[in-house]
Order: structure tokens, then C-alpha cells, then sequence
């Protein structure tokens, strides 16, 4: 991998949270699959018996996820990708998929979802019950409203609403007001 362009997509915390050096960002988008808050966090925004939530991507027929795309350096892409690997260890797997720019051209990237069989997914509830879990949900890399709410921003910094994360953090600030 070392002598090839390899871009990472994030469309959740990778987004507004980058912890790696790359050579070019560039907002970006994937076909054919939707962000949603299924994943269980015990390592980042929960822990072991009360998970937070976080996004994976779920297949869905004619639809866009927008996100940001880090093109990597050849000479440290394997590492970059083997610290990714740990950071998404909680039941994400690599997935190789086309990348769409704002400008029309197209690359091949890698990215993480969570796979079903994982023991941390949990899948689709409503999203009052979502929010919900996270409002009571925090773990080593913060409370899980941080996330949402810095996700939901990205987003909007990129003039993409996105009704799933928005629909979700609405809820939450009206819980936090009652």
C-alpha cells in the first residue's frame, strides 16, 4: 500500500475529529449508503454495560452520505490505517468503496462500518430512544451529546443536514430542557 493513493472517508467523528497528518481534505460523498446512530460505543462514548452510540453505515438504494475524504501520505499510510484499525476496533471492519468530490472526480477510499454480527451493534430503534441512550451515555473519549452535537456542526460547516443526526439532536436538546 505503500506506493498508492489511499484516501480515507470519515462521515462521523472523523469528520470534526482527525488525529492523523494527511497531504489534502476534501468534502466528499458515498452512494448506496446512510449514517446511523446503530453502533454501540463501550471504548469511546460509552463503556462495558452502558454503551454510547455512534454512527455506521447502513446500505440503502439511491442514497448519498456526505463526509470528508483525507488523502494519506504513501510514505505512512500503513500506519495511519493500522491506528485507524485500533481506533474503530469496536466492531468496525475496513470497506473499500468509490469516493465522490464536490468536483466531479472520483477515487477509490477506505472506510469503516460497524458489520451486524459485531457484539457491539444495536441496530435500529426509534430515535427518541436514541437519544435517549445518549443522553445518558459517556466514555473515554467524552459524553456522547459531544458527539452528536460536534457531528451535527461538521456537517452543517458543510451545508449538509443530514435528517438522521438531525432529527436526533433535536431531540436531545428538547430532553435537556425538560
Amino acid at each position: 500500500m505503500n506506493e498508492e493513493i489511499v484516501w480515507i472517508f470519515g462521515y462521523g467523528s472523523l469528520i470534526w475529529r482527525v488525529d492523523f497528518p494527511y497531504l489534502e481534505s476534501q468534502e466528499a460523498y458515498i452512494t448506496g449508503w446512510t449514517r446511523r446512530f446503530w453502533q454501540g460505543s463501550t471504548d469511546h462514548r460509552g463503556v462495558p454495560g452502558s454503551p454510547g452510540r455512534v454512527v455506521t453505515l447502513t446500505e440503502k438504494n439511491n442514497s448519498t452520505c456526505w463526509g470528508k475524504a483525507y488523502r494519506l501520505h504513501p510514505e505512512n499510510s500503513s500506519e495511519i490505517l493500522a491506528d485507524l484499525d485500533h481506533r474503530e476496533k469496536g466492531g468496525y471492519d475496513r470497506l473499500a468503496i468509490p469516493l465522490h468530490f464536490r468536483d466531479g472526480r472520483q477515487a477509490l477510499c477506505i472506510t469503516y462500518h460497524a458489520v451486524k454480527d459485531n457484539p457491539n451493534y444495536l441496530g435500529s430503534i426509534d430515535t427518541l430512544s436514541i437519544a435517549r441512550q445518549i443522553l445518558r451515555s459517556s466514555g473515554p473519549s467524552g459524553h456522547n451529546v459531544e458527539y452528536i452535537l460536534n457531528l451535527e456542526t461538521a456537517l452543517a460547516d458543510m451545508s449538509i443536514r443530514d435528517a438522521h443526526v438531525s432529527e436526533i439532536a433535536d431531540q436531545i436538546r428538547e430532553l435537556q430542557m425538560t
